[in-house]
């Protein structure tokens, strides 16, 4: 008899093992979420996980990977979903509408912004330079090593969105894209060029909590018109206004329960993704802190995305 019970115990734990059951914690599963290398996306990363582990009892793996490797992540199932997607219609064409293994799942409320900017001691000694036609005149002032006789136009990582060398090219500027190789590098270039005043033109964008330390001045280009960026190699005009989104795998969409409810409801402001980037950069916390510190303030924001 007491053979017979072990025996039935036995098959009993394989039985809760294998439904899930002996998971640590009990865990509603696995979500794994591609962190795209800028702070505002950590940022985002660092709420929707924080929220996912400590409210809905998932695991969360969180996957450094560059913008279009995310979206390769659908295809294998390696990614679950992209917290903030700017625009990127040739791979929505190519991954939503062609291969159908991704969807879009609405908009995470901040408005992005990508164009050149120069410090504001520029602005103060050179009050026409941010009228892109007056930037030949001053493109000496930008030379560098890296540049040779051509001023200097400083983007951040390559694999982030841009235009600049088209725009270069097309609007007769006497001006080489240089990539600094980074956000973190970028901002640095930025810093040191305001304390020191130093010339300095290059790639930035909105939200951007570094914003609000140095308030960069944007250069107005041509202005954005409907279609004008639709050939990439004859653009000659401004970045368009980016209504940052979220997509998710079609897999995801259909099987992912509460996690995929709440990524699809997680709608925050620049200002509150700002401040949360903010306390990752300088306030030095990790992650989850920075993420609970905003947590345990906005209360009634985060729990609208409560399935």
């Amino acid at each position: 008899m007491r053979s017979r019970i072990a025996a039935a115990l036995a098959i009993l734990a394989l039985v809760v093992t294998a439904c899930g059951g002996g998971a640590a914690g009990g865990s509603k599963g696995t979500v794994n979420i591609a962190v795209n290398p800028w702070v505002g996306y950590e940022a985002d990363a660092a709420v929707v996980s924080y929220l996912l582990e400590n409210k809905l009892n998932y695991k969360v793996v969180k996957k450094d990977l560059k913008e279009e490797v995310s979206w390769q992540g659908f295809e294998t199932g390696e990614v679950d979903a992209i917290l903030e997607n700017w625009g990127h219609d040739d791979l929505k064409k190519t991954y939503i509408d062609e291969k159908k293994v991704a969807v879009e799942v609405g908009p995470t409320g901040n408005n992005g912004v990508i164009g050149w900017y120069v410090p504001p001691w520029m602005v103060q000694k050179y009050p026409d330079i941010t009228d892109w036609n007056n930037l030949n005149k001053y493109a000496d002032l930008f030379k560098t090593s890296e540049s040779g006789n051509l001023g200097q136009l400083l983007d951040g990582d390559p694999s982030y969105v841009t235009n600049d060398e088209a725009l270069v090219t097309n609007l007769k500027l006497n001006f080489k894209v240089v990539y600094a190789g980074s956000e973190d590098a970028l901002i640095a270039a930025f810093r040191q060029a305001e304390a020191q005043k130093t010339p300095l033109i290059g790639y930035f964008y909105e939200p951007q909590w570094f914003l609000a330390e140095v308030p960069l001045v944007q250069i107005k280009l041509p202005p954005y018109t409907p279609g004008c960026d639709a050939d990439p190699k004859t653009i000659a005009c401004d970045y368009p206004p980016y209504v940052l989104d979220k997509i998710v795998s079609a897999k995801f969409a259909s099987s992912g329960g509460d996690a995929y409810k709440l990524i699809q409801k997680f709608s925050w402001t620049n200002d509150d993704q700002n401040l949360v980037a903010k306390y990752i950069v300088t306030d030095k916390l990790t992650d989850d802190q920075a993420a609970k510190k905003w947590v345990d303030a906005n209360e009634t924001k985060w729990k609208a995305w409560m399935p």
